[in-house]
């Protein structure tokens, strides 16, 4: 089963403007994504998915392969549904522009979970959950799985709810994750994405995986104690310097 990696670049952001070049270790953050694309050993092709000719640019003077989308993408899913339009690629691995160390073996982990028997739509990724404040932080999105490790609800609030005991106590439960936001993906359901409405959960959350499970698809999701910092403000820009000196 051939695998392509593909790493959306939006340059607009609200919280980090043009933040897709902004120098991490003297070097575009996207230029850093992408040498660790290629890091994978399932992954066999990485490609950038862009609506900016600056990120073009840059990327493509690198050496590495880009090609340019439409600008009024709802989502990065959809913008990589566009750019793998015409491709051979029967299974499309997600890697977030602003993930720039993000660990091969979890993309392989997730790679091999999507060639497993049950063949599940979409795959992503979890962790546990370790403080309360994390648990209670809107801007971190939880994930719920069933017995299979299937997901059955993302949200940016507090899940599962614990109705009779105080909030300390509800970590020792260990039932509580953190979506990471990696994703794969099989040819044929991204596809099928491109005729998919938006629901109103997803709306709501703003969360893109729930038009996925609001219209029946599944969601397989790999658990890893991995936990690497992405970059979505200047200050997390800050932290993964330090960050890249220590693992350097």
């Amino acid at each position: 089963m051939s695998v392509i990696a593909v790493v959306p670049a939006r340059m607009a952001s609200t919280r980090f403007p043009k933040k897709m070049l902004a120098p991490l270790g003297g070097e575009p953050l996207i230029i850093r994504t992408v040498r660790q694309a290629h890091k994978p050993k399932r992954v066999d092709k990485v490609l950038v998915a862009t609506d900016d000719q600056q990120i073009y640019d840059v990327v493509h003077q690198a050496g590495f392969e880009v090609c340019l989308t439409r600008r009024d993408h709802p989502s990065g899913t959809d913008r990589i549904a566009e750019a793998v339009t015409g491709t051979s690629a029967e299974l499309i691995v997600n890697l977030q522009g602003d993930e720039p160390f993000i660990d091969p073996r979890v993309v392989d982990q997730l790679v091999e979970r999507m060639h497993q028997e049950d063949q599940p739509d979409m795959g992503s990724a979890c962790t546990p959950i370790t403080s309360l404040a994390e648990l209670e932080d809107p801007s971190i999105v939880k994930v719920v799985k069933d017995e299979g490790n299937r997901a059955l609800y993302f949200s940016r609030s507090v899940i599962p709810h614990c109705r009779d005991e105080p909030p300390e106590t509800w970590l020792g439960k260990n039932i509580y994750f953190r979506h990471l936001g990696l994703y794969a993906y099989r040819s044929s359901f991204l596809e099928a994405w491109k005729s998919l409405p938006s629901h109103p959960l997803e709306n709501v959350e703003k969360l893109e995986q729930l038009r996925a499970l609001a219209h029946g698809y599944r969601i397989a999701m790999i658990e890893t104690e991995q936990l690497a910092p992405g970059i979505d403000t200047p200050e997390d820009l800050k932290q993964a310097e330090t960050y890249l000196s220590a693992h350097t």
